[in-house]
Order: structure tokens, then sequence, then C-alpha cells
């Protein structure tokens, strides 16, 4: 599939953006031009309006696919704390790699905790499974979390959990030293997609009116491991998944 067209997908405030590299030359290398950025308020909407143009083989997506149920385990430590009862490997992998930017992983809750009816049930359940509590940013993605559960059994292709600070280490090599709030961040990260074929430039339409630069970035980051997965060059944490 190292030709395919993919689609690396992004929460933000309103939806869901997506991001669509260029196609692939004869060569098998990304041809010139920007890539397509798309919005809807729905992940299925967006995945839909990104079909109509071409149908995409590989989904990337920036949100934890398959939510732990609490149960202890064995999980490696590394940064943001010791061994976890019910910690996804593939978060605490991340963490690891990421270094100094461990922080912009959070820890997936518990699924009990995501079901909770509000953030102070969540963290309760959480701690009685887990042992930890549950930060607001995870909580504050529940609506979301779920939809792409939901929509990922249907989805009827490839779909791919990703991160898109792990995707932007690898670009570069090594994690990188500005957040992407930063302008020299924004930047870093817009430099490194475009020399890997991704290139986010102009207005984007309605996804760039309804997407914070933030947002668009890490569809991008999605977008460069899609097409890695496509390829088969793709590395999983954990390796095999």
């Amino acid at each position: 599939m190292k030709d395919a067209r993919v689609l690396g997908v992004d929460a933000c405030r309103a939806g869901w953006i997506g991001v669509v590299p260029p196609a692939a030359s004869g060569g098998g290398s990304r041809g010139g031009g920007a890539a397509r950025a798309y919005f809807a308020p729905r992940i299925a909407d967006l995945v839909a309006r990104a079909d109509a143009d071409g149908e995409v083989a590989v989904v990337a997506v920036d949100m934890p696919i398959g939510l732990p149920d609490g149960r202890p385990d064995f999980h490696a430590g590394g940064p943001g704390g010791p061994e976890g009862r019910g910690r996804r490997r593939a978060d605490v992998l991340a963490r690891a790699e990421l270094g100094p930017r461990w922080r912009s992983v959070f820890m997936t809750p518990a699924r009990a905790a995501i079901e909770a009816d509000d953030y102070a049930t969540a963290v309760a359940v959480n701690r009685r499974l887990t042992g930890e509590g549950v930060s607001r940013q995870a909580f504050g993605l529940k609506e979301k979390l779920l939809e792409v559960e939901r929509w990922v059994r249907e989805a009827g292709r490839r779909v791919v959990e990703i991160h898109p600070e792990l995707s932007f280490a690898r670009l570069a090599g090594a994690p990188l030293p500005h957040p992407k709030t930063t302008w020299a961040g924004a930047e870093r990260r817009r430099d490194l997609l475009a020399a890997a074929g991704v290139v986010l430039a102009g207005d984007l339409g309605p996804a760039g009116a309804a997407a914070g630069v933030d947002d668009v970035l890490d569809a991008g980051a999605a977008a460069w491991t899609a097409l890695r997965v496509a390829s088969g060059e793709a590395r999983p944490l954990p390796d095999p998944p």
C-alpha cells in the first residue's frame, strides 16, 4: 500500500480535522503541492468527506483506541511514575521515548472512569482501579474517546492510534525542545512535515477556520504516520502491538 491515500486525524474544539498528503507520483514519491485538509463535527463524517475525493486506505488518529479495564498489570516504569496497575503499555512506552516531553502523553483512564458522569467520580473510580487519578484533559476527551471507539468498529479500513509528539520526535531524530504552542515550536514542526511531503500551506479552507494551529500540526503528524503505516515503515509501541 505504498501509494495509498491516507488520512491523519486530530480532535479540535469544534469537532475533527483531517489531513490528506498529496498523491504519490509514478515513482512512488509524494507529488508536489500542499496537503488537503478536511473538517467535520463527527469523525465518521470527516472520513466520509475525505473518501469523497478518493477512498482512504489508512486512518491515523490522535486518540486512544482501546480503554484499559483497570486490572493489575506489570508494565515497565518510566518518566511520569513507577509501574502502574491498568496502565496501557503504549502510553508508558511513549512517555519513556519522549524523555523531557513525557508530559504530552496522558495515561488513558480506565473505562469505568471515562464512563463516569462527572470528573470527581472519574478520579475516584480510576484511583480505586489503577491507584492514580485522571487528568482533566483526559476526562475532557470523554465524548471523543467514546465516539472513536464506536466508529472504529465499523470503519472498514485500517485505523491506527498515534501520538503526534512521538511522530515529530521520530521525524526530527529526537524530542523537540519547544512546544507547538510557541512560534519556534510550530515552525519547526511545519518544516519537518513539509520535508516529509506533508505541506501545510494556505488557509486550508473550513478546516483552517475551525481548528487551531496545534490541531492542524497534529493532524499533519498523524498523516505522516499513516503514510509510514501504509508503506510498512512504521514502528509501533509496543512492537508488536
